[in-house]
C-alpha cells in the first residue's frame, strides 16, 4: 500500500506490506545504482514476510528513489534522518533490513533490531564509486585524478550519479551500526557473519534482477530472528 512519511526536509513515499499490527521490517536499499538492482529483491522479501504475518515497509530516502530532492543535494545526515523519520512514522516496533551500503543509514533510528545483509563500510563504497569513474574515464580517453575529489566544491559525477562532496567526505569514516545487529553474508563471502546463506550477489548484476529462492531464505531467517528477539 502506498503511503508517505515526513522528515525535516519534506515528504517521502513509503510502501507498506502485510498486517497493520505487530512488528514491521523496514527495508533499506543500498545507495545509488545498487538500489535499482536490488529493489525487486527487497520487495519480494517483504512480500514473503507479509505471507508469514510480518509487516514490511520500503521507504524512499531523501535524494534516492523517487524522492523530489535531487541526488546531488543529499548527504549522509539527510539519509540517516530519513531512515529515522520513516521508522518513527510506523509507530510500531521496527526492525531494519539493510542491504550493502544501506547498513550505513540505520544507526540513528530507534529500532528493535538491525538485520544487515552483506554490509559494507563507507570507505569501500567510495572506492567502488571511484573505480567505476576511473574505468569510465579510461574508456572515454579522459583524464581523472581521484585526488581531485578531496578538493571538490561542486557535485561530482561518479557511476552515473552526481554526488555532493559532503557525502563523499562522510563516507570515508562511515561504518554500520553494531547495536542489536544480525549480520548475514553470502556463503561465498569469507568475512565473519552471524549466518551465511546461499544466494546471488544481485547488487553486482549489470541490470536489475531477482532471486526468489534467496529472498525466501532471507525471509525465513528474518522471521526466525524476530521470533528470537521477541522471546
Amino acid at each position: 500500500m502506498p503511503d508517505h512519511y515526513h522528515w525535516s526536509g519534506g515528504r517521502e513515499a513509503i510502501l507498506r506490506f502485510g498486517p497493520a499490527h505487530g512488528p514491521v521490517v523496514m527495508a533499506i536499499l543500498p545507495l545509488f545504482e545498487e538500489a535499482n538492482r536490488t529493489r525487486a529483491f527487497a520487495v519480494t522479501i517483504l512480500r514473503d514476510l507479509a505471507a508469514r504475518g510480518i509487516a514490511g515497509a520500503l521507504p524512499d530516502l531523501p535524494g534516492q528513489g523517487e524522492s523530489l530532492l535531487p541526488t546531488e543535494q543529499t548527504d549522509l545526515a539527510k539519509l540517516r534522518a530519513g531512515v529515522a523519520a520513516a521508522a518513527a512514522s510506523l509507530d510500531r516496533p521496527v526492525f531494519s533490513f539493510a542491504i550493502r551500503s544501506g547498513a550505513l543509514l540505520d544507526g540513528e533510528a530507534v529500532l528493535a533490531g538491525r538485520y544487515h545483509l552483506s554490509p559494507m563500510a563507507g570507505a569501500d563504497l567510495r572506492r567502488e564509486l571511484v573505480r567505476a569513474r576511473q574505468a569510465a574515464a579510461r574508456e572515454a580517453g579522459e583524464a581523472f585524478d581521484p585526488a581531485s575529489l578531496d578538493h571538490a566544491s561542486e557535485p561530482v559525477e561518479l557511476a552515473g550519479n552526481r554526488i555532493a562532496p559532503a557525502l563523499l567526505a562522510a563516507l570515508t569514516d562511515a561504518v554500520p551500526s553494531t547495536q542489536a545487529v544480525r549480520t548475514v553474508r553470502l556463503d561465498s563471502d569469507a568475512r565473519p557473519a552471524d549466518a551465511k546463506l546461499a544466494g546471488s550477489p544481485l547488487w553486482r548484476r549489470a541490470e536489475p534482477d531477482n532471486d526468489p529462492d534467496f529472498a525466501a531464505r532471507i525471509a525465513d531467517d528474518i522471521a526466525q530472528w524476530i521470533a528470537t528477539c521477541a522471546s
